[in-house]
Parts: C-alpha cells; sequence; structure tokens
C-alpha cells in the first residue's frame, strides 16, 4: 500500500468563531438570565447566538470548531492534512472555506443548499483567561456519513473525531463510518473528547465509541474523570489505560499525561509570562501531539510538541497560533 498523503484528515463542526472579552459581571448576568455556564459550552438556538452577538464586545471574528483550530495548528507544524465538516452555502459558509484552505487544508465537503445557516460559536473570554462558549451548531450538524470521503480517509495516517460532532445520531454516524474506514485501511482513530459537558450528554455513547473505535484518546482531566464517573484522576487513568491504544491528557498548568502499552509519560507544561485566553488549549495540544505522532516521534516528544502549541494559544486570544509552530519545535 502506498504512503498516505495526508499525516491527519479531520471531522468536525465547520463553525465561524467570535471571540469576545467579557468581565465577570457579563457572565454572572447572563448565568441569572439565561443559564450560561462559565468555562463550558452551551448549545443555543439561532435567535440566541444573535442577541448574544448583540450584547458582546466587539472581538475577532475567525472560521474555526475544535477540530479545525487543530488542522490549523497541525498546519503550521508543517504537517499536510485534510478537514470534513459542513457548512452552509453562505456568507459564512464561503468565510470558513476561504480560511481554512488558505492554511493549506484540504476541505472539500459540499455546503448544504437549503436548511440551516453555518454555524459560529460565541466565545466570552473573562480576565481570569476562561473562556465560555454558546454555540450554535446550524449546518454543522448536518454532516452524515455520506459526506464521509473513503478515499480520503484512506489516505490519512490518522483519523481524528471532535467530540463536540457527538450531538447529532447522523453525526454519530458518520463517525462510525470514518472510524471503520480507517481501520479498513489499517491506519489510526483519534477522538477528542471535547467538553465534560458533553461526555456528562452522551458517556454511554462515547464510552462505545472508545471502546470498540478508538485508538488514540485526548481529553482534559476534567473530561477524562466524566467518562468513568471518577472523582481521583488517577482511577480515571488507570481505566482508560485498558481501552485505547494511547491516552493523552492534558491537566492545564499541570502539564500532560501520556499513557501507553509502554507505560506513563509525565510532560511538565511549557511555561508563559500570562495566560490571556484559555480558547484552543486542548486543540493546539492535539495538533503537536498528532504532528510529531505522524512524523514518527516518540510518544514523550510528541506532548512536547503538545505542550509548545497550547503554551503559545494561551499567551494571545484566539484559538489558532499567530506565529509558525514549526519554527517554535526548531526553537525548543
Amino acid at each position: 500500500m502506498s504512503e498516505p498523503k495526508y499525516g491527519v484528515v479531520a471531522v468536525g463542526n465547520a463553525l465561524v468563531d467570535v471571540i469576545s472579552q467579557v468581565s465577570e459581571e457579563f457572565i454572572t448576568e447572563q448565568n441569572e438570565k439565561h443559564g450560561m455556564e462559565k468555562g463550558a459550552m452551551t448549545l443555543v438556538e439561532e435567535s440566541r447566538a444573535i442577541e448574544l452577538y448583540s450584547l458582546m464586545p466587539q472581538g475577532m471574528e475567525t472560521s474555526g470548531g475544535s477540530a479545525a483550530n487543530t488542522m490549523a495548528g497541525f498546519g503550521s507544524f508543517g504537517g499536510k492534512g485534510a478537514f470534513i465538516g459542513k457548512t452552509s452555502d453562505d456568507a459564512l459558509g464561503t468565510v470558513f472555506r476561504d480560511d481554512i484552505q488558505s492554511l493549506g487544508i484540504t476541505f472539500d465537503t459540499l455546503p448544504l443548499v437549503i436548511g440551516p445557516k453555518t454555524g459560529r460559536c460565541m466565545i466570552a473570554v473573562t480576565p481570569d483567561a476562561q473562556r465560555t462558549m454558546n454555540t450554535f451548531l446550524g449546518a454543522s450538524v448536518e454532516l452524515h456519513g455520506d459526506d464521509v470521503d473513503r478515499d480520503l480517509i484512506f489516505n490519512a495516517k490518522v483519523t481524528y473525531l471532535e467530540g463536540y460532532l457527538f450531538d447529532r445520531d447522523q453525526a454519530k454516524q458518520a463517525f462510525i463510518r470514518a472510524a471503520e474506514y480507517a481501520h479498513e485501511a489499517g491506519h489510526r482513530v483519534a477522538l477528542t473528547l471535547s467538553d465534560p459537558f458533553c461526555v456528562d450528554r452522551h458517556r454511554h455513547d462515547f464510552l462505545q465509541l472508545v471502546e470498540h473505535h478508538v485508538d488514540i484518546l485526548f481529553a482534559n482531566e476534567e473530561e477524562l474523570k466524566s467518562l468513568f464517573m471518577q472523582n481521583d484522576f488517577e482511577d480515571a487513568i488507570s481505566a482508560i489505560s485498558k481501552h485505547v491504544e494511547i491516552a493523552a491528557i492534558t491537566r492545564s498548568e499541570k502539564g500532560a499525561v501520556v499513557i501507553s502499552k509502554d507505560g506513563r509519560i509525565d510532560i511538565p507544561a511549557v511555561p508563559v509570562d500570562k495566560v490571556i485566553d484559555t480558547t484552543g488549549a486542548g486543540d493546539q495540544f492535539a495538533a503537536g501531539f498528532l504532528y510529531g505522532f505522524t512524523e514518527d516521534k516518540p510518544l514523550e516528544e510528541c506532548a512536547k510538541l503538545g505542550a509548545i502549541a497550547a503554551a503559545e494559544v494561551i499567551s494571545h486570544i484566539g484559538p489558532r497560533p499567530l506565529v509558525k509552530l514549526a519554527d517554535l519545535a526548531k526553537a525548543a
């Protein structure tokens, strides 16, 4: 079999991110009125997304979505990647397509002609750098199995699945199809759990996916504990080690833990002068790890690349790197 053309093909939500800096009082007020949970992702209707857009201070607008952000970081390291996600045939859909393709990421998923508009995520960043997300999924959840390109999956060393997309049955079916294609080709499947509230909603289905279809799991400490309903991190680590080939678990300032058949690796966080915005930290950790993995680097080095990427993105507003990650990796 010939060498795959791509390092990673990601399957995820195609969204436009709207990122604004807000006060703690803003979050408290919106929590009281609308149940906005600080530090979490809340799904909202289009009308609520429009309302929030009018209430939040002017900020940054960029194509986004968790897996798309990971692919942006993966490309910044020098990786060759592709993305599968659903937009609408509208202005924001065009923005998303043009932006992700400008990063060198292949994106050929056909847009919706009839149906909901392109999704967007309203991200409120408080002074403590916590990000609170309110997401109108829009066209992104209309992704279905027929959008999963078998030839594309066959041409990627790793197929990377975004947990946020797991809210619709047809998206779950698309995940299964993508995983089956990847394993048919003899390649690996990676999953990011995305959010502890997402895990809470779909714990059984996530466990089934992890048990039967996932080789590499990305999660943060809270997501992993939620998946296995454990209060103790070490108990959660022990549980996941029985289910996947590799687990890469981030712990904020505590760094990251990588579990594999060869044992456990603890990686310290890369220090930054000031944490500005944690949006995208997990996405960029996955980008660095996957780049290292697809370049056949040792797992410790993969995790170090992830830590470098995470440190870069939390030092500024926005979920994507502002400098070329390949240069940071060379300098490390």
